[in-house]
C-alpha cells in the first residue's frame, strides 16, 4: 500500500518538511539543555560598596546572602531592606542578561515566545 501525501506535496517537499521538523526538534533539545544548565549556574551581585552580597541560581533561588555587620542598624531597617532587594534584583538582572545572550547565540537571534 502506498502512503498518500497531501495534494501538491511531492516527495521533495515532504523530505524538506521532515528535515525542518528534525532541525526544530534539535533546536528545542539544545534550548532545553541550555535552560537546565542555566538553572545550575550561580549569579552574584554586590551593592552598597560590598555591604550586601547575594548569590542566586538560575531558578532565582537565593543560595548565599552576606551582610556586613556595620550596615545592620536597628534604627534604619529600611536601608538594609533596600540593599537586600537591590542586590537580589541586580543578580536577577545578571541572570536575565546571560540567559538572553546565550539563548540568542543558540537560536541565531530568533525569538521563541514562551520558551525563554
Amino acid at each position: 500500500m502506498k502512503a498518500r501525501l497531501p495534494q501538491g506535496m511531492s516527495n521533495g517537499q515532504a523530505s524538506n518538511m521532515n528535515q525542518m521538523l528534525r532541525q526544530a526538534q534539535q533546536m528545542q533539545d539544545k534550548i532545553t539543555a541550555l535552560q537546565a544548565e542555566l538553572e545550575q549556574r550561580e549569579f552574584s551581585a554586590s551593592v552598597g560598596g560590598g555591604a550586601v552580597d547575594i548569590t542566586i541560581n538560575g531558578k532565582r533561588e537565593v543560595l548565599k546572602l552576606n551582610i556586613k555587620p556595620e550596615v545592620v542598624d536597628p534604627e534604619d531597617v529600611e536601608m538594609l531592606q533596600d540593599l537586600i532587594m537591590s542586590a537580589f534584583n541586580e543578580a536577577v538582572h545578571t541572570l536575565d542578561e546571560v540567559s538572553d545572550k546565550e539563548m540568542s547565540e543558540l537560536t541565531g537571534g530568533v525569538s521563541f515566545p514562551g520558551l525563554f
